[in-house]
């Protein structure tokens, strides 16, 4: 109680002090000054505000190429065993603007640019807008979603898809299928642009095992069609493919290239697994969802269950393996019916014909681009497994795929690409300009470097004449390179040409 009166003392000694020590108030100013310093303070904000959004694409970009973090995550086992990735809840994930990365490495770093050409979307642009992007986060298993679509047309909908694979209707699925065609119409659009690019790739895969084609739209549930997705437990590409399962299913992981960015080959990988899932367990279902979590998990899942149908191991199988399956759906019911909710595929810029041609030397995408004046964005798109922006021929014949309307000028002008700055660009790269030994033995290298191999797709009007005049050959060598019986070709058959 007596330190009472001494306070009070000090904070009346005090008050006076710091009114004595206020700075003086300023001169005003006029309102022509006061705006022209609130023009100025507009520009510098968005100049920051400019340059902390390039810092923040410039780290994801670094980010979602990164090998190491097949390594960094091991302790995932269940996704290990999967061999794939979706082991993390979905809206986690890159292509939701989730994702555990790292920072370093600086010089990994793609220098990748935003052009944006005629209003139209780079494919690239669109893959980085999808995982920047991020839509709001929802508790799948306790949304209730309401719309205004009565459950009966729901029903009749999914009927008339007449879908290879059973697709249910109860609230869960439901609720996904409101989700998709409803909850993210931006995000949809995107994926409609996207999938006109990729679902034919797909499909024509699927075909080939023999598989159900509603299997392609996986791809939408695993990355949002983004080929250089990258998990936070390491699972890459666009079918989200694991290190080691990858390369059990043929896939090159190495320092210049990684297949499971390559749409083709990963789709082909993808097509494989799921062909021996569904040997497994005789139910596309249980085949999906072992894709997500792995064939350990469905089968303890079963065990616990004593069935092997999806919706009594449902609530035994892990949480986000439940919503996969009716994700699938969703994104398979709001991609055939986005016309009836007014989703519209957003304009990307795309090639409408690709050429895919075999490569035997070291190619940097410069040489490509400065020569033939291809934008260096295209030839990302099409060659996403080239990370480095490298197609190390020299160790192994590897594809690289090229717009349709360069291929012409690539052929007459291979000579001139190859030299282009040639020790510049490839001065800091380890062992990419020197062939493996047991191929420089081999009689058959030496000769297999003067022709340039091409898989042409075949187009409405084409016959073996007009191709072998285009690429300087005989309708001979085409049927044979091919195996061709008779002259007769179909539209969208793949020939394998070579040119001297």
């Amino acid at each position: 109680m007596n330190k009472l009166p001494i306070i009070f003392a000090a904070f009346l000694f005090v008050c006076p002090l710091r009114a004595a020590a206020a700075p003086p108030v300023p001169e005003r100013k006029t309102r022509k000054e006061l705006e022209r310093e609130n023009v100025q303070l507009k520009q510098r904000l968005e100049a920051i505000q400019q340059e902390l959004e390039w810092l923040k694409t410039d780290a994801n970009e670094r980010d979602s190429i990164r090998l190491q973090l097949d390594e960094l995550y091991r302790e995932d086992r269940d996704k290990e065993a999967a061999g794939m990735g979706g082991a993390i809840d979905y809206f986690d994930s890159p292509a939701f603007g989730g994702g555990d990365y790292q920072e370093g490495q600086e010089d990994d770093m793609l220098d990748y640019t935003d052009d944006v050409t005629d209003s139209l979307l780079s494919i690239y642009y669109l893959h980085r807008q999808i995982r920047e992007n991020p839509q709001s986060e929802y508790n799948m298993d306790s949304v209730h979603f309401t719309s205004g679509v009565p459950d009966q047309v729901l029903i009749e909908r999914l009927q008339k898809m007449n879908s290879f694979i059973q697709l249910p209707y109860n609230e869960t699925v439901k609720n996904y299928m409101v989700l998709y065609s409803e909850k993210m119409p931006t995000r949809m659009g995107q994926i409609l642009g996207l999938a006109q690019y990729y679902m034919p790739i797909f499909e024509e895969t699927f075909r080939k095992y023999g598989l159900p084609l509603e299997l392609k739209y996986m791809a939408i549930i695993e990355s949002a069609l983004n080929p250089v997705a990258v998990s936070r437990v390491g699972a890459t590409g666009m079918w989200q493919f694991m290190h080691s399962t990858a390369r059990n299913y043929g896939l090159r992981i190495d320092s210049y290239i990684d297949d499971r960015m390559d749409p083709v080959a990963s789709v082909d990988a993808a097509a494989r697994y799921l062909r021996d899932a569904y040997r497994i367990f005789g139910d596309w279902s249980l085949a999906i969802s072992s894709y997500n979590c792995g064939s350990g998990n469905v089968n303890k899942a079963i065990k616990r269950a004593g069935r092997r149908d999806f919706w009594s191991i449902y609530p035994y199988l892990p949480r986000e393996t439940r919503g996969y399956v009716p994700a699938m759906v969703g994104a398979m019911y709001a991609v055939n019916y986005a016309n009836e909710y007014g989703l519209e595929p957003a304009p990307v810029q795309m090639p409408a014909h690709v050429d895919t041609f075999m490569i035997n030397r070291n190619l940097h995408f410069r040489q490509v681009s400065e020569v033939l004046g291809v934008p260096i964005d295209d030839l990302r798109d099409l060659n996403p497994q080239y990370y480095k922006d490298i197609v190390p021929g020299a160790q192994g014949e590897q594809v690289f795929r090229l717009p349709f309307n360069y291929s012409n000028a690539f052929l007459d002008n291979q000579d001139t690409i190859y030299k282009h700055k040639a020790a510049e660009m490839f001065s800091g790269s380890v062992d990419v300009g020197r062939p493996q030994p047991a191929t420089a033995r081999r009689p058959a290298a030496k000769s297999s470097t003067k022709v340039q191999w091409v898989y042409y797709k075949v187009r409405r009007g084409d016959s073996l004449g007009k191709i072998a005049a285009r690429y300087h050959t005989t309708v001979k060598n085409i049927k044979s390179w091919n195996g061709l019986r008779s002259d007769r070709i179909r539209e969208g058959q793949r020939l394998k040409v070579g040119r001297r």
